[in-house]
């Protein structure tokens, strides 16, 4: 017997539904869904849901751009409320009430505090406006053109960014020389074997070397994407110390690092130095909302009006939810507190795992730390393996052979124990038990 379907309707849920639309209308450049291709619709804390109702455990907390977790009530409450009162939701850099709550707070609970006097400049919404911001205003300050950058930085996707980060493959696809910048080492990448900042300081010593004084050094306490290589607090205040000296502008990227991240608001807090600029974005809202900063200190802060401007700098919901988590989590010690004890946890759950295979090697600091393993293909195995075991944790590195955990900072303790449990059981999958625990 022979039937004939007619063909549904293209607005039901049956059209709609699977993962045929992207693969015939979504551009080629997407990646993530490459990896992890569940089709998701809820999110709740630690935890997405798929359309099928899988339940996933979040180790990955949007590349950092939640870290209070996902639709958490106590900035969602306000921003609906916010919604609901007809407020303003657009004003470029217009004066309003959220943009005025979202600084007073932060300058009493984040600035103030931390006895850090900086200008807040609001660029475009992500971490590379903010980080474009920060170049051109040092260029705009020294009257100087370069900027030193290291070793296996990531800065963002835009061409200033792309020219001071150290990614070969994200450097390609530029397509046109990425100029005014050069690389140097971070810290340990000679193992030790080399005085780290010797090269640099001899030649800006020595009027002869033939290399220009630059206008800035930006850098990375911890390098997400660049393989969680995470830099000694003493070699971060060297390094200011060394740019003070030859008055050159230090921009500390902490777009990813920051925000609770390394266990503190900010990454360089612990090394006892203030940069001259930072640059936030990602956590900065809260919410997953578009939202970035760029701090300056007050003498740098001199674009003239409208010099450095874009649409999306006034994002009031995001100023909303950004106000709302520094109240909740910011107001005191207690968060930062349980944030590094749950890093401390996260941190010997990765070694017991890496301790069991030879080479293997944890890094990062704080909630964003991972395994380095040797073999440069087991983390993306890991990372499949972890995928089809409901956890969702990506990877880090030149090569990404770093397995990369990044959970949201509230994530609870058992969640976080449940989360290791999975990684040791993907690892085991794909290299053996290795040595007994």
């Amino acid at each position: 017997m022979t039937t004939t379907t007619e063909p549904a309707p293209t607005d039901t849920p049956q059209a709609v539904a699977g993962t045929a639309i992207f693969d015939s209308l979504e551009s080629q450049v997407r990646s993530y869904c490459r990896s992890w291709p569940a089709v998701m619709t809820h999110s709740q804390g630690s935890t997405l849901t798929s359309e099928d109702g899988r339940e996933f455990l979040d180790f990955f907390a949007g590349a950092g751009a939640l870290n209070y977790g996902h639709n958490n009530p106590a900035l969602l409450d306000p921003l609906l409320d916010y919604l609901r009162e007809g407020r303003i939701l657009h004003s470029l850099d217009m004066h309003t009430s959220a943009k005025r709550d979202f600084l007073q707070t932060f300058s009493d609970l984040i600035l103030e505090p931390r006895d850090l006097d900086y200008k807040v400049m609001f660029p475009g919404p992500t971490g590379t406006n903010s980080v474009e911001a920060a170049l051109k205003l040092a260029r705009k300050v020294t009257g100087r053109q370069h900027v030193l950058s290291f070793t296996n930085a990531f800065h963002g996707m835009t061409l200033g960014s792309l020219a001071v980060t150290g990614n070969s493959m994200k450097r390609k696809g530029a397509g046109i020389p990425l100029t005014n910048s050069s690389k140097i080492p971070y810290d340990d990448y000679f193992n030790g074997a080399v005085d780290d900042f010797m090269w640099l300081e001899r030649v800006l010593q020595d009027s002869g070397s033939g290399v220009d004084k630059p206008a800035a050094i930006i850098v990375e306490s911890v390098q997400g994407e660049g393989g969680l290589n995470a830099a000694r607090l003493e070699w971060l205040k060297a390094l200011s110390d060394l740019c003070r000296e030859y008055d050159i502008i230090l921009i500390v990227d902490d777009v990813q690092a920051g925000c609770g991240r390394t266990g503190t608001f900010f990454s360089f807090e612990e090394a006892g130095f203030s940069p001259d600029i930072v640059c936030l974005s990602k956590s900065i809202s809260g919410f997953g909302l578009p939202m970035a900063l760029t701090l300056i200190r007050p003498e740098l802060d001199q674009f003239e009006p409208g010099e450095h401007n874009g649409t999306f700098r006034g994002h009031n919901l995001a100023f909303v939810t950004g106000r709302a988590a520094l109240e909740r989590y910011w107001a005191d010690d207690s968060f930062q507190k349980e944030v590094q004890a749950k890093a401390a946890d996260l941190r010997a759950g990765l070694t017991q795992i890496a301790d069991r295979y030879e080479g293997a090697a944890v890094r990062g600091r704080g909630l964003l730390t991972g395994i380095a393993f040797p073999d440069a293909s087991a983390a993306g195995k890991i990372a499949a393996a972890a995928y089809e075991r409901g956890l969702l944790v990506e990877t880090s590195g030149p090569e990404d052979e770093v397995l990369k955990t990044m959970p949201p900072l509230t994530i609870t303790s058992a969640e976080l124990a449940r989360g290791l449990a999975v990684l040791e059981e993907a690892t085991a999958a794909v290299l053996g038990d290795g040595v007994p625990a």
